[in-house]
């Protein structure tokens, strides 16, 4: 089953604690503090993997966290670092931030790889915050909460050629012709239902890559039929046939619609590379074809060619030309413009007054803090004090008139206020 389209959400791993501890050794009466740093928390990566072909993994499995780095240990031990998270998708596949659709990353090249979320950074340990004043300090840092991403996975196929045209003009029948593709071949609009790829083999070292794109309507490039769904896959093709059904009633018609939707959907046709292939000559008269290929010659500079699937009529003669104008061009995996995301302009803290005149403070930052912060310890009380007036909650406070003995809430822990 081929998806191109997926939605992941993402999260690195939160940095390990730092410890709190001392040294107890015979004969060191006063050992001084040896808590270790935490490590490291897991890094989310996305990696272009050339033995996927679809985001149909994706469907099963939606969310990724990679794991938490370890506390910091007694004996100023650092805590182990986590393993990073490494996802493997096709190459080609744009990775764009699911709220703006910014293009984040765009992954065309085997091996490339993207960092989605960072880890977070282990705590220190209560080893850094010995000072002259403070030799046996109660207290150790927090890690660095992991973060997390919604991320959308849009897969735009990487072929040489790719074959476009309307429902039923032969685009499979084509690909199953000339490779070993066997894509469902009917006679009836839709047949196709996703891209098909296949690798035209001239020898040794000598090949290129052909996508079958599911049949284009009109309206195509507002959604219509299947729309966006793969008209995206067009985008990265060196070289487009745009194949006709000469059997059709009008066929310069025909032409004319998907070329119309190609240039709506964002497509140069003034510059893409594209020959017109007339398929199913066989179903149609000599004169007819004349008529057809005087008609086509006068309306379009676009190199033209007949050919009959069913009798392999113009087959070979199509794919040399086609070899042979891919030697004159350069390749076409054209990188989506990458973006950047904006700054998180939220606010450290904020404040807000409960019922019974409780001001709460509402700090993920803060209250990991006071998380592992030691209350029992007055050194402790004091360290955390200090972050709330250097953050500028205290001020925040007396600016909202907190009043004398006025109780301040942080996580479920609540103050008395004393100015």
């Amino acid at each position: 089953m081929f998806v191109d389209y997926a939605k992941v959400s993402v999260s690195s791993g939160k940095g390990g604690d730092g410890a709190v501890a001392f040294r107890k050794e015979k004969f060191i009466p006063a050992g001084g503090p040896a808590g270790g740093d935490g490590g490291r928390g897991g890094t989310v990566f996305f990696k272009a993997d050339p033995s996927l072909h679809t985001l149909l993994d994706f469907q099963y499995k939606r969310k990724f966290k990679a794991l938490d780095g370890e506390k910091g240990m007694i004996k100023n031990m650092y805590g182990k670092a986590a393993l990073d998270l490494t996802i493997s998708v096709p190459i080609g596949t744009v990775i764009r931030e699911a709220t703006s659709g910014i293009v984040l990353a765009d992954l065309i090249e085997e091996g490339e790889t993207f960092m989605a979320v960072k880890g977070g950074r282990g705590g220190r340990g209560n080893t850094h915050f010995a000072t002259a004043t403070r030799k046996a300090p109660h207290f150790a840092e927090p890690g660095e909460a992991g973060k997390s991403l919604e991320i959308i996975l849009e897969l735009k196929l990487i072929a040489d050629v790719g074959l476009a045209g309307l429902p039923n003009a032969g685009k499979s029948s084509l690909l199953a012709c000339v490779s070993a593709a066997r894509p469902k071949i009917a006679d009836y609009p839709f047949t196709t239902l996703s891209p098909n790829l296949g690798v035209i083999s001239f020898g040794p070292g000598d090949s290129f890559v052909m996508a079958d794109i599911p049949g284009l309507i009109a309206g195509a490039s507002d959604g219509l039929g299947l729309g966006h769904e793969f008209l995206r896959h067009i985008e990265r093709n060196t070289l487009l046939l745009h194949l006709v059904d000469s059997s059709s009633e009008d066929p310069w018609a025909d032409f004319r619609i998907v070329e119309t939707e190609l240039a709506a959907y964002g497509i140069n046709v003034e510059t893409k590379p594209r020959f017109v292939v007339l398929n199913k000559i066989d179903l149609i008269d000599e004169e007819t074809l004349e008529t057809l290929l005087a008609q086509f010659r006068a309306e379009t500079p676009l190199p033209l060619f007949a050919i009959s699937t069913a009798t392999r009529t113009g087959v070979q003669e199509l794919m040399n030309a086609a070899r042979a104008k891919l030697a004159t061009l350069p390749v076409s995996n054209r990188r989506e413009p990458i973006g950047m995301l904006p700054k998180d302009d939220k606010p450290l803290f904020t404040i807000s007054i409960e019922k019974g005149q409780v001001y709460v403070v509402d700090s993920p930052r803060l209250e990991s803090i006071l998380a592992v912060t030691h209350l029992d310890s007055g050194q402790a009380r004091v360290r955390f004090l200090g972050i709330l007036e250097n953050a500028g909650v205290i001020a925040k406070l007396r600016e909202m008139g907190i009043p004398e003995g006025g109780t301040v809430r942080v996580s479920d822990t609540e103050f008395t206020f004393h100015d």
